[in-house]
């Protein structure tokens, strides 16, 4: 017998438990909002309706966001952007919902920023109690999935390693079932022996005996007929079947199963922002900002094109062809920095620190980047983001795709004005093949792990640590 209770991993009642613990929690913030900011629970009418409309509109969003599905075996970061997405897209639709119905002097932005604040906070702390309580339980052997192992090569022992090494997840491997023959078990990193319990054949009174929750097949992919055997010899008992796929050798991006046109198909290669609802996410949020900032901006923009008109002969703006999204070439632009010149044969000579051909107010707008603001117009038109891969000029993409392992996955989204590899240093001049390299694995993350939140992160990373830096030329 297991001990203590036995949590259903997709039951009903728990995820309505969590649904009424985050529509409390809205509630009660909101209530305690406005206590703290008028001194009394005496709301009028706008500030009710206001209320019930943000905890509908919360509770909403964060079932849109997968805010109750099974997280065992998923990361706190993943719920916690999660929680913050839906929270913040929360605030974001009664703020415009406000403008729209010009209501907005009604309610108290001490009392909107606090609502924002506190919910967040709350539904994230109770959350993260949740799942250490959960986590300490199942680690102390309380409400575990008793799994079986079809395998005994490599993939099966990494398998049963990553298992053991998060003893939170509550998968404790039982045994091994070898498909070719006894063979004495495998052994983990940490000494500990994983026993072999018998063949194929013995499956169905293995799984009985040991009273097993899930069965994870870790065969190769050859081995179809083997994986047909575990099926038929499973197919009178409720076991969960899973699957490990043989893919720890490729490079993954974001690799999911979906389903298409009615096949289950594994994305070896893909990013969220490529889906429905987040590429229109990611497209309402480079257009409306992008809209906005072209708007603060625009002084700055006419006085450097001044600069740019009186300082040297040639076109304000510079303009290169780069790769964008799914390989498709358009123009970018940026404030000419150098003197108008011809390279040879059709190269791109990286500009340097130093570099002759850099003008007095081209070498003042490249430290600062500022010689990158027309890109904002790229982002409007739809061709860049606002946050992506940087865009390397054509030449660079035929020089580093062969040398750069994974490097053309970056144009699997659109570029962008700034990127996480921006914001954490690799930026300026890549005169080495490992600049290239740190650069491509940052962009290649963003892409794997992109989110709204995520954008935004990297957004106040730029502002905060400045748009100056010692590696721009």
């Amino acid at each position: 017998m297991k001990k203590g209770l036995t949590l259903k991993e997709h039951s009903t009642s728990i995820s309505i438990s969590h649904r009424a613990l985050d529509v409390l929690c809205l509630f009660v913030t909101g209530l305690l909002s406005y206590w703290i900011r008028f001194s009394h629970f005496d709301l009028n009418i706008a500030y009710k309706n206001v209320l019930l409309l943000g905890v509908i509109i919360g509770a909403t969003l964060l079932s849109i966001f997968g805010g109750y599905r099974a997280w065992r075996g998923s990361s706190f970061t993943s719920e916690i952007r999660c929680v913050v997405t839906a929270t913040f897209g929360t605030f974001l639709l009664l703020v415009l919902s406000a403008f729209a119905t010009q209501t907005s002097e009604l309610y108290s932005r001490i009392w909107v920023a606090t609502w924002l604040a506190s919910s967040t906070i709350l539904i994230i702390g109770y959350r993260l109690i949740l799942r250490q309580s959960l986590g300490a339980l199942r680690a102390k052997g309380y409400n575990i999935r008793n799994i079986i192992v079809i395998g005994d090569g490599l993939l099966a022992q990494q398998v049963a390693e990553r298992l053991e090494q998060h003893p939170e997840m509550g998968l404790v491997v039982q045994g091994i079932v070898s498909t070719h023959g006894k063979i004495s078990g495998l052994t983990t990193q940490k000494g500990h022996l994983i026993p072999y319990l018998g063949d194929l054949k013995e499956l169905e009174s293995i799984s009985k005996k040991h009273k097993t929750d899930q069965v994870w097949i870790a065969l190769p992919m050859s081995e179809v007929e083997k994986m047909e055997q575990v099926q038929a010899a499973l197919c009178n008992n409720s076991i969960v079947i899973r699957m490990v796929p043989d893919i720890f050798g490729f490079r993954l991006l974001n690799h999911s199963v979906t389903e298409v046109a009615g096949l289950p198909v594994i994305n070896l290669s893909t990013s969220h922002m490529l889906e429905g609802k987040n590429r229109f996410l990611k497209s309402v949020e480079d257009k409306v900002l992008s809209f906005c900032i072209l708007i603060c901006i625009s002084p700055i923009l006419i006085g450097l094109a001044m600069a740019v008109k009186l300082t040297s002969k040639g076109p304000i703006l510079f303009k290169q062809y780069r790769t964008g999204a799914n390989g498709q070439d358009f123009k970018v632009y940026k404030f000419r920095s150098m003197v108008v010149h011809d390279e040879e044969d059709g190269k791109v000579t990286q500009a340097k620190r130093g570099d002759s051909r850099i003008t007095p107010i081209g070498a003042f707008m490249r430290r600062t980047s500022l010689d990158e603001l027309p890109q904002f117009i790229n982002v409007l038109q739809g061709r860049m983001s606002i946050v992506g891969p940087r865009p390397h000029a054509l030449a660079h993409n035929e020089h580093y795709k062969t040398l750069v392992e994974s490097y053309m996955q970056r144009h699997m989204v659109k570029p962008g004005i700034t990127g996480w590899a921006q914001v954490n240093g690799f930026r300026g001049e890549t005169d080495t093949i490992d600049k290239m390299a740190n650069r491509v694995e940052y962009d290649l993350y963003y892409i794997e792990n992109w989110s709204v939140w995520f954008d935004l992160k990297i957004i106040l990373l730029t502002i905060l640590k400045g748009f100056i830096h010692k590696n721009a030329a």
